[in-house]
């Protein structure tokens, strides 16, 4: 039942323009690492083009895609229907991380609502796009998207969460270097 497309359609992008969660996954080359796989929210997806697609990334308590990008560029976006017909959608690609410091960011960062406590803008490079049946995917009725991490960086502050980015974010839970870790070096030396 699954099928692949060329790239993302029209149809595929009106799909993902109403979900009002995805998933992210990404892993690290050892096969001892870790798998991450992290759900987002907040309307924080945009399709760049009918190969590319970029999330906002927010401060969190860990930064496993950014390490894992940084390492292998490996990374697959899923959305499912919870609501309506069954679908899920996978984007399989390759992504980079794209920071505030970054010449690019200003250009990709318009296409946002910037929420405190933005950390990150993940680019993906779509190589692969896949829907499958999702015929046993719960449905579920949304409520409204959660403000408590918006709330929490707001009472952090700038200063705040910055220095909680460099405790917390400069490294995968394998010790693999971060894009803040990287930028951090490049900036002290």
């Amino acid at each position: 039942m699954a099928k692949v497309h060329e790239f993302i359609t029209d149809d595929l992008r009106a799909f993902i323009n109403a979900q009002h969660m995805f998933f992210v996954a990404s892993a690290p080359l050892s096969g001892s690492g870790h798998v991450n796989v992290s759900p987002k929210g907040l309307d924080c997806l945009r399709i760049l083009s009918p190969t590319q697609a970029a999330y906002l990334d927010l401060t969190g308590s860990g930064n496993e895609t950014s390490a894992h990008l940084q390492e292998n560029g490996r990374i697959t976006l899923m959305f499912c229907a919870f609501d309506g017909s069954p679908n899920i959608l996978r984007l399989y690609g390759t992504g980079r991380t794209v920071l505030p410091s970054s010449a690019e960011w200003s250009s990709i960062a318009q296409q946002f609502v910037l929420h405190s406590g933005v950390r990150q803008i993940i680019v993906v490079d779509v190589t692969r796009v896949q829907t499958s049946c999702g015929y046993a995917v719960p449905l579920y009725e949304f409520v409204d998207q959660r403000d408590t991490l918006i709330r929490w960086a707001d009472a952090k502050g700038e200063d705040g969460i910055a220095a909680y980015q460099q405790q917390k974010n400069l490294c995968s839970l394998d010790d693999l270097p971060t894009a803040l870790a990287v930028d951090s070096v490049a900036k002290s030396g």
